[in-house]
Order: structure tokens, then C-alpha cells, then sequence
């Protein structure tokens, strides 16, 4: 786990310097406890770049094509959590995911952009930390057997991918693929 993430203080294990991957016991795999450390190093990363923005930043579009404001992005980020877990546990119980389509995915983005406008940095920081923090701990809950478990995914084409898939190209790389558009955006 890098400095970073034990910085940003995602959990309380991060405070105290311990990872899940440290505490693996139980039923709990080493497989599901590193995804989960990767959803909180990301979001974590998230966490400490935009406490230091300006208002003027926190304000700024995120690109010529996507004018939601970064700020409205974090608290983005934050809010799909829960979404991207329940996704995951679908696939990792062997059923379909049909209904997400990238025209719902679009529809949620601006319905968001639209209810979030004014979105305070405290407030999205704060969101970001609990609901990575969440689903951090909704991961390290898989086992091998539903990470490896594979259904159809409408976000995939109907791609028959594994619950791992999932995890790693929603809830854990979402803050890391965000993070980079803002750093862009803002020229950091």
C-alpha cells in the first residue's frame, strides 16, 4: 500500500497502517483483499489530489467534450460504488447483468451532473471515503469461486465476464481513470 493511500485515511485500517492483505484470515481471500486495497489506493489517490484543488479547479470543466465540473466527477465517482458492487455480486452469483447498457450509463451520469451541480468538496470527499471504503469491504467478502465466476454483461457486449473483471474495470479502476482525465483537464 502506498503513502499515498494510507494519507488519504480511506478506513480506519489505513490510519493504522494495516491492509486487508494483512489481515487475511478465515474465508476471506488474498485475492479479494488485494482488489479491495487497490479500490481504497485509488480512491484514496482521488481523496488527496482534490483536497488540494482551488475552487477555480474544483469548478473546472473535465474536458472540452464532458463540461461536468471535477467536482461534480468525485462525488461521480463516489456514487457508482454501491452500483459497481451489486454489479459484481450479480455476476459473481452466475446471473446476467442485461439492464446496463452504455445509454443508461449516460442517462445516470447527466441525471447525477444535473442533481450534484453545487456539490461541495467536503461533501464529495466525504462520500468518496465512506463508499470506497464500502465497497472495499463488500469485496474483500468474495471468494475465489465468485471472483472467477463468469456471466453475460451488457457493458461488455453480452461477454460472458468473471465478477474479477468487473471489480477490477469498475469499482477499482473508476477513481484511477477519473483521476487521470481531472489531472488533464487541470494540467497537474
Amino acid at each position: 500500500m502506498n503513502a499515498t493511500a494510507k494519507k488519504a485515511g480511506t478506513s480506519k485500517d489505513f490510519e493504522q497502517g494495516t491492509t486487508a492483505t494483512q489481515k487475511i484470515g478465515g474465508s476471506t481471500g488474498r485475492r479479494a483483499a488485494l482488489l479491495a486495497d487497490r479500490i481504497e489506493e485509488g480512491a484514496a489517490g482521488l481523496a488527496e489530489f482534490a483536497e488540494g484543488l482551488s475552487e477555480a479547479e474544483w469548478n473546472a470543466p473535465v474536458s472540452g467534450s464532458d463540461r461536468r465540473p471535477v467536482g461534480v466527477i468525485v462525488h461521480h465517482v463516489a456514487s457508482m460504488y454501491p452500483i459497481e458492487v451489486d454489479v459484481a455480486r450479480a455476476v459473481a452469483s452466475g446471473k446476467a447483468v442485461t439492464d446496463a447498457t452504455w445509454e443508461v450509463v449516460a442517462e445516470l451520469n447527466a441525471k447525477h451532473a444535473g442533481e450534484h451541480a453545487g456539490v461541495t468538496k467536503a461533501a464529495a470527499l466525504e462520500l468518496l471515503r465512506r463508499n470506497s471504503r464500502e465497497a472495499a469491504d463488500a469485496v474483500r467478502a468474495f471468494t475465489d469461486k465468485e471472483l472467477d465466476r463468469a456471466a453475460p454483461f451488457s457493458l461488455s457486449f453480452g461477454a460472458p465476464v468473471t465478477a474479477q473483471f468487473v471489480i477490477e474495470d469498475h469499482a477499482l479502476r473508476h477513481s484511477w481513470h477519473h483521476l487521470a482525465r481531472i489531472r488533464a483537464a487541470l494540467g497537474r
